[in-house]
C-alpha cells in the first residue's frame, strides 16, 4: 500500500510539471505574440512615418510646374505659392523651361517622392496628356492651368483665361486706335509675332480673336508677316527682320509677353517709333513702362490675371485633396483679362500696385 502511494505521489508530481510547464509555454507564446506584434507594429511605424503622416494628418507636399521664364509665369508661380502657404502645404516649383522631356521627368521624379498632387501648365495639349495622365494614373491629383479641361478629363479643374476673348479686347482697342488715326479707305499692314510652334492652340486662339475683332469693324489690312518668337530675344530679333523686309508695317500684333517686350525693341531699335504701333499680350511691370514710354509705340495689350490663375489653380488642387467642394469641378474656369490702354495712366497705376503687392 505505502509502495502505491508512493508511485500515485510519483505521477501526481509528475502530471503537476507536465502542466505547469505547459501554462509556462502558453505564457510564453502569448508572450512572444505581443512582443512581436508590438515589435512588427513599431517597425511598421518606424518604415512607413511618412505614410502615417500622410494619411493621419494628409500629405502636405504638393507641386507647381511652369514651361517658361517670364513675368506671366513669375505671377503664376507666385499664385501657386501664396495659396500653398495659405493653406498650409509645401509646395515645390520647377520651370521645363520649354522641353518635354524635362516636364515628364519632372512629373515622374514627383511620383517617385509621393507628391500629393500637381498644379501645371502643360507645354503641349498634343504631347503633354500622356505624362500627366500617368502621373495621375499613379495616385497623384492633378489641377490644370493655362490651358483648356478638354485634353485632361482626369484633372481636378482648369483655370485659364479664354486667349480669344482677351486677345479680341486688345482688338478692340487696335480698332479705336486705327479709326482716329487711319483713313477708313486705307489697308493697313500688320506683322503678327506669335508661338504657333510652341503652343499651337493657344497661339492660335489669341491671333484669331485679335483678328475678329478688326473684322467686325471692317478694319482693312493684309498680314505682311507671320513668324513666331515668344522670348523677348528671339522677338527682337524676329521683329526686327520683319521690319527690314517691311519697312512700310503699320502695325505688329504680338501675342505673348516676351513677344511684345521684344517687338516694341524692334521697332525702337529700327527707329520707326511713331511709325509701326504695337499691340500686344500679357502684363508686366515692364510692359506697363512702355505703355507710358513717351516713344508711343506700344498702345495696347490685355493682361491675364496670372496671379488669380495660379492661386485658384493650387486652391482647387488642395481642397481635392482635402475632400473639400470644388466649384468648378471638372470645367474649365475662365479668369477675366485686364485691359490695359496707353493713356489710361489711373489704370495703369492701380494694376502696377497691384502687381507689385503680389510679388
Amino acid at each position: 500500500m505505502k509502495k502505491l502511494n508512493k508511485v500515485l505521489a510519483l505521477v501526481l508530481a509528475m502530471v503537476m510539471a507536465l502542466s505547469l510547464a505547459a501554462c509556462s509555454g502558453g505564457n510564453n507564446s502569448t508572450n512572444n505574440t505581443a512582443n512581436a506584434g508590438a515589435n512588427n507594429t513599431a517597425n511598421n511605424t518606424a518604415d512607413n512615418s511618412g505614410d502615417t503622416e500622410s494619411t493621419d494628418s494628409g500629405n502636405k507636399l504638393i507641386a507647381g510646374v511652369v514651361f517658361q521664364e517670364d513675368q506671366f509665369f513669375k505671377l503664376l508661380s507666385a499664385g501657386y505659392q501664396a495659396a500653398a502657404d495659405e493653406m498650409g502645404y509645401e509646395i515645390q516649383l520647377t520651370n521645363t523651361n520649354n522641353d518635354q522631356s524635362k516636364e515628364t521627368e519632372a512629373l515622374n521624379t514627383y511620383v517617385a517622392q509621393g507628391v500629393a498632387g500637381v498644379a501645371i501648365s502643360p507645354l503641349n495639349t498634343q504631347v503633354s496628356p500622356a505624362a500627366i495622365e500617368d502621373a495621375h494614373n499613379s495616385g497623384m491629383e492633378i489641377a490644370i492651368c493655362n490651358a483648356a479641361i478638354d485634353a485632361f478629363p482626369y484633372a481636378v479643374a482648369s483655370y485659364s483665361a479664354d486667349n480669344y476673348a482677351f486677345c479680341k479686347q486688345t482688338g478692340e482697342a487696335a480698332v479705336k486706335f486705327i479709326q482716329e488715326n487711319y483713313s477708313a479707305d486705307e489697308t493697313l499692314k500688320i506683322g503678327v509675332v506669335q508661338f504657333k510652334t510652341q503652343v499651337p492652340e493657344q497661339s492660335a486662339d489669341r491671333v484669331n480673336g485679335f483678328f475678329a475683332a478688326l473684322d467686325e469693324a471692317g478694319i482693312k489690312y493684309d498680314i505682311v508677316a507671320d513668324q513666331d518668337a515668344w522670348l523677348q530675344d528671339m522677338a527682337v530679333e524676329t521683329a526686327g527682320d520683319m521690319i527690314s523686309a517691311n519697312p512700310d508695317l503699320d502695325i505688329i500684333y504680338a501675342a505673348n509677353d516676351g513677344g511684345t517686350v521684344g517687338s516694341v525693341m524692334a521697332v525702337e531699335n529700327a527707329g520707326k517709333a511713331g511709325e509701326i504701333f504695337v499691340f500686344g499680350t500679357d502684363g508686366s511691370e515692364q510692359i506697363v513702362d512702355l505703355l507710358k514710354a513717351d516713344n508711343n509705340i506700344l498702345q495696347a495689350v490685355t493682361a491675364q490675371d496670372a496671379f488669380q490663375i495660379g492661386y485658384s489653380t493650387v486652391e482647387a488642387l488642395i481642397n481635392t485633396l482635402e475632400g473639400n467642394e470644388v466649384e468648378g469641378a471638372g470645367q474649365t474656369n475662365i479668369i477675366p483679362g485686364i485691359p490695359l490702354v496707353r493713356g489710361d495712366d489711373e489704370a495703369l497705376d492701380s494694376y502696377l500696385a497691384d502687381l507689385q503687392s503680389m510679388m
